[in-house]
């Protein structure tokens, strides 16, 4: 049975390979992006996510199979604002604003990237406003603290916001899956200028060590958000699974089982 599957940040990288993977499979790929795509708005942006949520909406029939939130950002190119707008309340609005056309569609099933990154030091502060839904106070809490762990931060917020709602009855009764992955070092254009200097990488591999000691490329992270979007992962609820070459594991050794 053809499954039509909503996918954000689908133009490169994860998304696009995700897109590519659920075609090949006999799905409906709705891509979702800033700049190509079936639906092009910017997800940083209110009015953005209210036109996706309404296009997608017309573009489905009112209701959908799946949904993939892959539409995300990263220093250095995008400044912390962004990556708070993007990263959390672009994501968070994704998934519960096409929600109820889900409610609609056939074995049911949410899936969100959040990071490796979200075991990193956090802004507390700041994701309790994500959690709050208070965007205005990331906003400025972001501005105020100038950070450099606001990616870690969404990442972080993302991962909690999906284990706080995967129980709860809009979800979970209406027989709706909703799972988070966090993937580690993955070879996409977001972090091309990581992989091209070797002095920016030996830096990240400090705190984030390779044990498989090599990237993942995006159709690997693709086959398991793929998996998890289809019917066959029936068992799985609330899950954040790493997907990043044992480096959670090498930082968190069994503490976290």
């Amino acid at each position: 049975m053809q499954r039509t599957v909503a996918i954000t940040g689908a133009a490169s990288g994860i998304g696009k390979a995700t897109a590519e993977l659920t075609e090949e499979r006999g799905w409906r790929a709705l891509r979702i992006d800033r700049n190509e795509g079936d639906v092009r708005v910017d997800l940083a942006t209110v009015d953005g996510r209210r036109r996706m949520i309404e296009e997608i909406a017309a573009m489905g029939g009112g209701k959908l199979d799946a949904v993939i939130a892959c539409a995300g950002v990263s220093p250095p190119a995008a400044t912390a604002v962004p990556i708070v707008q993007v990263n959390y309340f672009g994501a968070i609005a994704t998934l519960d604003g096409l929600r109820p056309l889900l409610a609609l569609g056939s074995a049911a099933r949410a899936v969100v990237i959040s990071s490796w990154a979200c075991i990193q030091a956090v802004e507390p502060a700041l994701v309790d406003a994500c959690l709050a839904g208070d965007e205005a106070l990331a906003v400025k809490l972001t501005q105020e603290l100038d950070s450099p762990h606001s990616y870690a931060t969404s990442k972080a917020a993302v991962a909690r916001w999906v284990r706080r709602n995967a129980l709860e009855p809009d979800w979970l009764d209406a027989g709706i899956l909703l799972n988070a992955i966090a993937p580690g070092m993955v070879a996409t254009p977001m972090i091309q200028g990581i992989i091209d200097s070797p002095e920016t990488r030996a830096e990240v591999e400090k705190f984030m060590p390779s044990p498989l000691r090599r990237d993942a490329q995006p159709r690997e992270i693709a086959e398991l958000l793929c998996w998890l979007a289809s019917p066959a992962s029936s068992m799985v609820v609330g899950q954040v699974i790493f997907a990043d070459g044992g480096s959670e594991l090498a930082v968190r050794g069994d503490t976290h089982w």
